[in-house]
């Protein structure tokens, strides 16, 4: 199921904007982005979700490409502002961040949701590298412009949701 934190803020993404979805899996927001006219770039490190998702934009001619990447390998990066969009659920590599700011064009949006500690007491996940402690997103997206965050229990999950805008007016990045 999409989730309903992208359905909500979907629109903010530039129109006509690429969009690179992190941790994509068998592809359910880079399908809906797609199909909503978005160009999406979809990483995972599994090859067989991904070769699943190339089949479904095949066959019902969606405009996505799939690359496999090791998301926590030290050397990954993405093209410098190449996004309008960058979107992230159900995944957290706190390290990766930095990267996915940088591949933010000016004017676009970073799209994120994953769950917080209080999910452990829930079920899955229950290491705590997976989990983000209370108020940790809005300083991974930083120093974008926080239009949109929430952090609490929804639809029986204990999560963190963020959508941070990179300015036109911001510094390049690092």
């Amino acid at each position: 199921m999409v989730s309903e934190w992208l359905v909500s803020h979907a629109s903010r993404i530039p129109k006509g904007a690429r969009v690179l979805d992190v941790a994509s899996g068998a592809g359910r927001h880079a399908i809906y982005l797609a199909a909503h006219g978005y160009a999406v770039h979809a990483v995972d490190r599994s090859a067989e979700a991904l070769a699943a998702l190339a089949a479904i934009a095949r066959d019902q001619k969606l405009p996505i490409t799939t690359e496999v990447l090791d998301l926590e390998s030290p050397s990954v990066a993405f093209p410098r502002a190449a996004f309008g969009g960058v979107i992230g659920f159900n995944y957290l590599h706190r390290p990766l961040f930095p990267a996915l700011r940088v591949a933010v064009a000016p004017g676009g949006v970073l799209i994120y949701e994953t769950f917080t500690r209080g999910q452990a007491e829930r079920g899955h996940p229950k290491n705590p590298a997976f989990l983000l402690n209370a108020g940790e997103l809005s300083d991974l997206v930083q120093p974008f412009t926080i239009v949109a965050a929430r952090e609490g229990e929804f639809a029986g999950k204990s999560i963190s949701s963020i959508v941070a805008m990179r300015l036109v007016s911001d510094e390049p990045l690092p």
